[in-house]
């Protein structure tokens, strides 16, 4: 009989019910109940998936072999770390923890209890963003713009936090360098800390990044402009859906009825642009992350995103921030 894992979700909220979803949905794992504070939530969410609600976290991770945390961001470090004692394997939604501080904690606490640690920076799972790796290779210049109609929800923290990070850790994931400088402005409009944030990453490789969030917007958007050395790449993380424009020498006898071709002068060749459209997988990002954290358990291998992928990305968001006055 095959051996599946005992998991159980802290945090019922739109996202967590999500997950709850999902992981019915995995062979490798037995979904034991949830836990949430809201009695109401508790109720509605135990009776539409005919789970257990425990009565208390402590309970919940003295059942399961797996904590996936998909409590408000505040309180992601006294979860996992009170999982992480009882050594659970733990899957933690982004941002990892609220500070770099208690990140480098969690990793010490991690490290104590030998167990597996995955981070929910859910993008990286994205099909459009898989199908457009094959094509990303030392990008020099990335824009992102990540915008979102106003929601309360997630105002908790500044929208570096909310939403940025995503991008910061999709630039991390390809640019291996380290960060140089970093300029950010901000704006607090409808809550405490910043709704609208841009920032520009400069790192010691030269790769620049230029990243925009917004919470405030009238439309959503999630589109990220790769630009390497002959080579463009759109991705629309939304709409899941990938542009790649090639730039080859031009070979007139190799030439079709329909290039495009730029004539650079000074005795140059002239250079011919392609146009591809990469067949996107129609996957579930969630449910393919959180797959994928079963499999690191199962097979003892390293989780794709780890606490250390994790802290490198809240540390350069909290660098964002401390950038901004507001």
């Amino acid at each position: 009989m095959e051996h599946k894992l005992k998991i159980g979700v802290l945090g019922a909220g739109h996202l967590g019910k999500i997950h709850l979803k999902c992981i019915k949905d995995i062979n490798d794992y037995e979904l034991i109940g949830f836990y949430d504070p809201d009695s109401e939530i508790k109720e509605h969410i135990s009776s539409e998936f005919n789970i257990p609600a425990f009565t208390s976290i402590e309970e919940l991770v003295k059942s399961v072999d797996v904590v996936d945390i998909v409590t408000p961001t505040v309180e992601h470090f006294h979860c996992a770390s009170l999982a992480l004692r009882e050594a659970r394997h733990v899957f933690i939604e982004k941002p990892v923890v609220a500070t770099p501080a208690e990140a480098r904690e969690l990793m010490k606490i991690a490290l104590e209890a030998r167990v597996k640690v995955q981070v929910g920076h859910v993008e990286r799972f994205n099909p459009a963003f898989l199908a457009a790796s094959t094509y990303l290779n030392r990008p020099m210049f990335i824009e992102a713009h990540r915008l979102a109609q106003f929601n309360p929800r997630g105002t908790d923290v500044p929208v570096v936090l909310d939403l940025m990070i995503h991008d910061i850790d999709i630039v991390l994931s390809l640019v291996k360098s380290n960060v140089k400088r970093i300029h950010a402005s901000g704006v607090a409009v409808v809550s405490d800390t910043p709704d609208i944030a841009n920032a520009r990453i400069e790192f010691e490789n030269g790769c620049v990044a230029n990243l925009t969030a917004s919470r405030i917007s009238m439309k959503n958007m999630r589109k990220t402009r790769f630009f390497q050395r002959d080579a463009y790449i759109a991705v629309d993380f939304l709409n899941k859906d990938v542009e790649v424009v090639k730039i080859t020498t031009y070979e007139p006898q190799e030439a079709g009825p329909f290039d495009m071709v730029l004539d650079l002068g000074n005795g140059k060749p002239p250079k011919k642009f392609e146009f591809k459209k990469p067949e996107i997988q129609p996957i579930n990002a969630i449910q393919t992350e959180l797959q994928s954290f079963a499999k690191a358990i199962l097979t003892d291998n390293e989780p794709p995103i780890t606490i250390h992928d994790g802290l490198i990305a809240l540390q350069v968001a909290w660098q964002i921030i401390d950038k901004i006055t507001f």
